[in-house]
């Protein structure tokens, strides 16, 4: 390796190659450990989850909520809806669905049919309305604005009980067809008070159709 020199000064000089290989090598090392521990200094910490209820699927308006219909998942604290329903789910199972919700959307109380739902249109009462034929229950989206008429069933004769109320649910999955008495389809609508009054009125004792005026 090192030809002219007498061995002992080729072992020695040899020796202090490999030295200076292993120190080369050793302060690589060091180095780049100290750079990946600077790395993991700087970086910031595990974003804060909480446990939320997503869409598994694509779920329409008026769905009846099944336990396979929602899985749960980690999301952002920072990123969560206020009122993202939790993993105990709050009973969601068995509830209807207000409006459409998309696969891997968060489930949050005004996406249900109740309480919540009244939260999220401050100023309306939240009435169920008995349509006699599910048809045209079927029509009805979510956000639509309406006009509901009464029609006396002896006589014919309609008026109009609620003017430009906002479908808030529709049924899904009904069968089409005048039913009358208990059957046709449930909407759910937003209407004032003193509409909430009327409205219920009429159903006791006449059917109750929806009509648009745009």
């Amino acid at each position: 390796m090192f030809p002219g020199l007498p061995p002992a000064r080729r072992r020695l000089r040899a020796a202090r190659h490999q030295l200076r290989r292993r120190r080369r090598l050793i302060a690589a090392a060091l180095t780049a450990a100290a750079a990946l521990a600077a790395l993991r200094t700087l970086a910031p910490p595990p974003a804060e989850t909480v446990e939320v209820l997503v869409a598994a699927r694509d779920l329409p308006s008026g769905s009846l909520l099944e336990e396979d219909d929602l899985v749960v998942r980690d999301w952002p604290v920072d990123l969560a809806p206020p009122d993202a329903l939790p993993d105990a789910g709050v009973g969601a199972a068995g509830r209807v669905l207000a409006a459409p919700i998309g696969r891997g959307e968060v489930l949050t109380g005004v996406r249900l049919v109740g309480p919540g739902l009244a939260l999220a249109h401050p100023g309306e009462t939240v009435v169920p309305v008995r349509l006699p034929d599910a048809g045209m229950a079927a029509l009805l989206h979510a956000g639509d604005e309406v006009d509901l008429l009464a029609t006396d069933p002896g006589t014919g004769e309609a008026v109009l009980v609620a003017r430009d109320v906002t479908v808030l649910a529709t049924p899904t999955g009904v069968p089409e067809g005048p039913a009358g008495g208990s059957g046709g389809a449930l909407v759910v609508v937003g209407a004032s008070a003193d509409e909430a009054v009327t409205i219920a009125g009429a159903a006791l004792t006449q059917f109750l159709t929806v009509s648009w005026n745009r």
